[in-house]
């Protein structure tokens, strides 16, 4: 089995620093939420980020909620072959509990996302679904404790997937930026022990996600 962890992803609700910016508040109303219990988006939010610490790398649960889909939707996920776990610019680890299902539209992605962050557990029938934890990266890794942690980045050594993957020892974990532009803090790339780039242009997250999940797959039913 292998662990993916989805790492500073740009998934938060709104900063407090920013809930009394005109264009959070308006679309708050327009949600009928409180401006702190709304998750923030560059969408709506671009004017009161401009100058919010690590503004690039924050405000696309969008593109989180592609990579959740990437990741949960397909057999090795369905036949735990994989953990996933997701850990936020602000130093949440969110667990996904085994065949959940997160909702393909995005609106009801983020009241679940939102309702998480408020109530730190969703459950249904008994089972837990989504649990969220105040956690750093460091503080997960320790705890997957992995044999070898392999980071995807434009900046890392050109290879190709399917040898990255074949020597994938078992209990590896990959790393994969949840964030839209930047790169990796200081102290993610110094806990990677190799860094790799699949392609000479920059892609984005959940493509990386699903064409490195796809090659593990096949090296499992294939």
């Amino acid at each position: 089995m292998i662990s993916l962890i989805l790492a500073e992803s740009a998934l938060e609700l709104v900063p407090k620093e920013l809930s009394s910016h005109q264009s959070v508040i308006s679309h708050s109303k327009k949600l009928g939420k409180q401006p702190s219990k709304i998750l923030l988006d560059t969408s709506w939010h671009f004017a009161a980020m401009k100058g919010l610490k690590n503004e690039i790398k924050r405000g696309r649960p969008d593109l989180v909620h592609f990579c959740i889909l990437e990741a949960t939707t397909i057999p090795l996920y369905k036949k735990n072959k994989i953990k996933f776990f997701i850990h936020t610019i602000d130093d949440k680890v969110i667990y996904f509990g085994e065949n959940i299902k997160i909702p393909k539209s995005y609106h009801r992605f983020e009241g679940l996302i939102e309702k998480l962050f408020l109530e730190k557990k969703i459950e249904s029938n008994g089972n837990l679904l989504l649990e969220i934890k105040e956690k750093s990266l460091v503080e997960l890794i320790k705890e997957i404790n992995p044999s070898k942690l392999i980071g995807f980045s434009r900046t890392g050594k050109k290879d190709s997937i399917e040898k990255i993957v074949s020597e994938l020892p078992e209990n590896s974990c990959l790393v994969v930026g949840g964030f839209q532009k930047g790169h990796f803090s200081d102290s993610v790339q110094g806990k990677v022990n190799k860094m790799f780039s699949i392609n000479d242009e920059s892609m984005e997250a959940h493509i990386v996600i699903a064409r490195i999940l796809y090659e593990y797959e096949k090296t499992i039913f294939m």
